[in-house]
C-alpha cells in the first residue's frame, strides 16, 4: 500500500536552542504558530484529496515538538488521534530532539496515538554538534533512541552532513554510530546556509565553508549505501523541494538541489558501472550493454545523461546501450561487453 504523509509544520515550536543553521520559517514557509484547529483543517482537507486506498499518516515537523509544554502536545496531537481512532489514518509520527525525550513524554505519545519519532541527530561527534549550537552530546541522542525502542516506537534519525567541523573521518565516525544504534530509518539533509542563521553570518565571514554539490553527494551516497547494507532504510536524501527553498534569497549557499536524492542515486550507480568497467572492459571491445529495470532509467543515464557521457569519455567507449529489463530488481544492473556478463548492485560496491 502506498503510504500518503499528512505534513503539520510547526516551525520553532518548542525548540530550546537556535541551531546555527536552523531558520524553519524559511523552509516551511510559515510564519506563525499552527494551532489544534489548523490541524484539524489540514487533516480534514488532505483525506478529502485521497481518491485511492493509501497507508496515511500525519507528520509533525520543524519544531522539537516534546519540548512542548504535555498539554500543548495533546492539544495538538487531538485531531489526529481522533482521525486515527476513527480509522481514517494509520499512523501518527513527530519530530523532536534527543534531549527532549524521557519515559513520561513517550508514555504520552504512545497515549495520544504516536508511532513514530524522528530525532534531529544531525552528527555524532561531540565536537561536530558543539559548534552546531545543538546543546547536546551523543549521549542523549544514544540514551533517546534506546528509550524510544524500547516503548516499542519505531525510530528515525535526521542527520546532516557538512556541518562546521565536520571532515570524512568524523563523518564515518558518525555513520559507524548510527549503524550501532540501528534505527528504523534516517534522512540525510546536507547543510545548506540559510538566510538569517548564525551559519551565514559564518559563511559570510568566511569562517565556514559549505560542501560543494558535489561533495555532498559525494558523502550522502556513502551513508545512504552503508545504511541500506545495514538494513536501515534511507528515506530521503535531501531536503524536500518547495517554493521558499527555491527562492535564491533564501539559501545562501550550499549544496541544495531540488533533484539531490536522484543525483546520489545516479552516482551509485556510476560507481557500479565504472567498477564493472575497470574490472572487465576489453580493450578491442567499445561497446557496452546496460540492462536495468524501467524505473531506474534516468538514473542510469544520470542528470542530462552526465553518466553516459562521462563513461565514454573515462573508458574510450564508442556506444553504450540502455536496455530497460523488468526481470531486472530496481537498483541493480546487469552489464555486458565483449561476451562478459555480470550482475551488479550497490553490496558490490567498493565505496572507499
Amino acid at each position: 500500500m502506498k503510504h500518503y504523509i499528512i505534513p503539520v509544520f510547526i516551525p520553532h515550536l518548542g525548540c530550546l536552542h537556535e541551531c546555527i543553521f536552523c531558520n524553519q520559517r524559511k523552509i516551511t514557509g510559515r510564519q506563525t504558530p499552527v494551532t489544534a484547529k489548523q490541524v484539524s483543517t489540514i487533516i480534514a482537507e488532505r483525506l478529502n484529496d485521497i481518491n485511492e486506498t493509501r497507508w496515511v499518516e500525519v507528520a509533525f515537523y520543524g519544531g522539537s515538538f516534546t519540548a512542548l509544554p504535555q498539554n500543548i502536545q495533546n492539544e495538538l496531537l487531538a485531531p489526529a488521534s481522533r482521525a486515527l481512532r476513527q480509522g481514517y489514518i494509520h499512523a501518527i509520527r513527530l519530530s523532536t530532539r534527543p534531549d527532549c525525550i524521557n519515559r513520561d513524554i513517550i508514555t504520552n505519545l504512545i497515549q495520544q496515538g504516536v508511532t513514530i519519532v524522528e530525532l534531529g541527530v544531525q552528527s555524532l561527534d561531540n565536537q561536530v554538534l558543539s559548534k552546531a549550537g545543538r546543546g547536546h552530546d551523543c549521549q542523549a541522542v544514544i540514551d533517546a533512541v534506546r528509550q524510544v525502542k524500547e516503548a516499542g516506537l519505531q525510530c528515525g534519525l535526521q542527520l546532516m552532513p557538512g556541518l562546521p567541523g565536520e571532515d570524512w573521518e568524523s563523518l564515518i565516525k558518525t555513520v559507524r554510530q548510527v549503524i550501532h544504534l540501528h534505527p528504523d530509518f534516517v534522512r540525510i539533509y546536507p547543510t545548506i546556509v540559510i538566510a538569517d542563521t548564525a551559519l551565514a553570518k559564518l559563511y559570510q565571514q568566511e569562517d565556514y565553508r559549505p560542501l560543494s554539490l558535489k561533495q555532498a553527494v559525494a558523502r550522502a551516497a556513502y551513508m545512504k549505501l552503508l545504511f541500506e547494507r545495514q538494513g536501515i532504510t534511507v528515506i530521503r536524501t535531501g531536503l524536500q523541494a518547495s517554493e521558499e527553498l527555491n527562492n535564491e534569497a533564501n539559501i545562501i549557499a550550499g549544496p541544495y538541489h531540488a533533484a539531490f536524492g536522484e543525483i546520489v542515486d545516479s552516482y551509485l550507480f556510476y560507481i557500479m558501472m565504472a567498477g564493472f568497467l575497470e574490472q572487465n572492459l576489453v580493450p578491442a571491445e567499445r561497446e557496452l550493454l546496460i540492462r536495468h529495470h524501467p524505473q531506474d532509467c534516468s538514473k542510469v543515464r544520470g542528470q542530462r545523461n552526465s553518466n553516459i557521457n562521462r563513461l565514454k569519455q573515462s573508458y574510450n567507449l564508442v556506444r553504450i546501450i540502455l536496455s530497460p529489463d523488468s526481470s531486472v530488481k530496481k537498483g541493480c544492473l546487469v552489464l555486458e561487453n565483449q561476451g562478459q556478463t555480470v550482475f551488479y548492485n550497490k553490496n558490490m560496491i567498493n565505496y572507499i
